[in-house]
């Protein structure tokens, strides 16, 4: 009986952990599955999170997107409207992540501490976005792809246009339909 009783809450501890920090971004052309690096960046991964379970990402686009580069999302609606944020998360790029083929960051200005909602995956290893590439802080590393990098190279193959002040915006939107976490 104890024996039966371990083992159950050792399955559920390992599931729960192995679980818990997986998310599928549901998109118009096909599903990504990234594995959140809670341990490295915490409060990066909750903040993501908070977006994740309010919905926010949901008819948002992946409104950047540069073949041999990255794809970016998570902050315009399909018409290019700017979702408001909460407030930002503070930088965590000296994690020992870094930004290789098929990393999930966070997006941020020239301020290291300003990331809010957006993100974007690497198409491509992109080492001069490291913490210390330039001297400085780089991107914040939060995750990794583990299924669905050919629909992240497929996107990365749109083609793009300017819109207003944006530019390498997909001339057909490619929606972030959903991300939800995985149980």
């Amino acid at each position: 009986m104890k024996k039966s009783l371990v083992l159950g809450l050792l399955f559920t501890l390992f599931t729960s952990y192995a679980f818990a920090t997986q998310v599928d971004i549901q998109t118009n052309k096909g599903t990504i599955r990234i594995d959140l690096a809670d341990q490295a960046a915490p409060n990066t991964v909750a903040n993501f999170l908070k977006y994740v379970d309010d919905g926010f990402y949901d008819g948002t686009i992946f409104h950047r997107v540069m073949k041999g580069f990255m794809i970016q999302g998570g902050g315009f609606t399909q018409d290019m409207g700017k979702k408001s944020t909460r407030p930002p998360v503070p930088y965590e790029g000296n994690n020992g992540l870094y930004n290789d083929r098929g990393t999930i960051a966070m997006a941020r200005t020239q301020n290291a501490n300003s990331a809010t909602s957006q993100f974007f995956i690497n198409q491509v290893t992109n080492p001069f976005l490291n913490h210390g590439a330039r001297g400085g802080a780089g991107y914040t590393v939060f995750g990794d792809v583990i299924q669905g990098m050919d629909i992240i190279d497929n996107i990365a193959d749109v083609s793009t246009h300017n819109v207003g002040p944006y530019s390498n915006v997909p001339k057909s939107p490619v929606i972030i339909e959903k991300v939800v976490r995985v149980k």
